[in-house]
């Protein structure tokens, strides 16, 4: 059997609130479990999680815009091991958190051996902006783009098959996303910043964000376990070259080998139960595959397959757990009926 024929994908949209995934790499556990099952697709921000990650060699790391296009069958996705990483740093990064992320650049070098292929920093400053919208969801702009896409193509030209992307932000100051009770005040223009490039280049993208001299200094205040990670460290640099290194390649379609994962690979897709109103899960029951919503994992919007219609497209479970078992059973042709009486 092809090692791609059972694909699962597990997905936690950013920037909209999402109690488990919505933070600082807390849907890792849940991602692992399912991860023990089959290969699972995910994006960053359910593994990311500043110095630490939640990354596995089950996991497919993949940007959001890929997986749109994943599900639209524009791409498929080519498992891979050890890219060649370029890295674009902000130019209005200050200086010394510019030396931070330089110093965090060579220690992942060095501890884990990943092929940092060079870095670059823009010509000209990026310009991100991050607000939250009047519906409470992490948005914002980035004034500048070209000078972004230029790096991109430098670092391309020189050989880079992902990009990892530092961008300087001022300082949010969201204390109820501390507390684990808020949106992710930069996670919406976080994702605006990684689909520009993903859309450009087809290739890996993912980005961090730097922020200003004070982050250097760590808070010692107790945070929402949730949000830990972000808050013991001035720099969120090394998950994303973690995710990256073995991030599957984006391939066209029409170029698609037989091993390579395609649309007809994926067997079942888990998502948060009440945004249900994305591409994934549009083209998921489109296409008949099994849509899985949990219950616990509850955002700020309220797109249900009640809201929807769709209650017989949809499959709703508790939690995580009940969610694994599921997916076992599809891979296993385990009847569901004759489990649950």
């Amino acid at each position: 059997m092809n090692i791609n024929d059972f694909i699962a994908a597990f997905i936690v949209p950013t920037g909209i609130g999402a109690s488990i995934g919505g933070y600082a790499g807390d849907a890792s556990p849940a991602v692992n479990l399912i991860s023990k099952i089959c290969p699972v697709i995910t994006n960053p921000n359910t593994v990311n999680a500043a110095v630490f990650s939640g990354i596995n060699k089950n996991i497919l790391y993949t940007e959001g815009f890929a997986i749109n296009s994943f599900f639209k069958g524009e791409i498929a996705l080519r498992p891979t091991n050890h890219n060649k990483i370029g890295i674009i740093l902000d130019k209005a990064i200050p200086k010394p958190v510019l030396n931070v992320h330089l110093n965090t650049i060579n220690a992942v070098k060095t501890v884990y051996g990943i092929d940092i292929l060079d870095y670059i920093q823009t010509k000209e400053e990026v310009g991100v902006n991050f607000s939250i919208s009047e519906s409470k969801i992490s948005t914002g702009t980035v004034s500048n783009p070209d000078t972004l896409i230029d790096s991109a193509q430098a670092l391309i030209d020189k050989g880079a098959e992902a990009l990892a992307v530092i961008c300087y932000f001022e300082t949010p100051e969201d204390l109820e996303y501390s507390k684990g009770n808020g949106v992710d005040p930069v996670g919406g223009v976080e994702a605006v910043i990684s689909h520009i490039l993903t859309r450009k280049f087809k290739i890996p993208v993912a980005h961090a964000p730097a922020f200003g001299e004070n982050s250097l200094k760590i808070d010692t205040e107790l945070v929402d376990p949730r949000v830990a990670a972000e808050y013991i460290t001035p720099t969120f640099l090394p998950c994303i070259l973690l995710g990256l290194y073995n991030a599957p390649k984006l391939i066209d379609i029409e170029e698609a080998s037989y091993f390579d994962i395609t649309p007809t690979s994926l067997k079942a897709l888990i998502t948060p139960y009440d945004c249900l109103g994305s591409i994934p899960v549009l083209k998921a029951i489109e296409k008949n595959i099994p849509v899985i919503a949990v219950r616990d994992n509850q955002t700020i919007l309220d797109i249900t397959s009640q809201a929807l219609d769709l209650e017989d497209k949809v499959i709703e479970v508790t939690n995580y757990f009940e969610a694994a078992g599921y997916l076992l059973a599809l891979k296993e042709g385990i009847s569901i009926k004759s489990i649950i009486r």
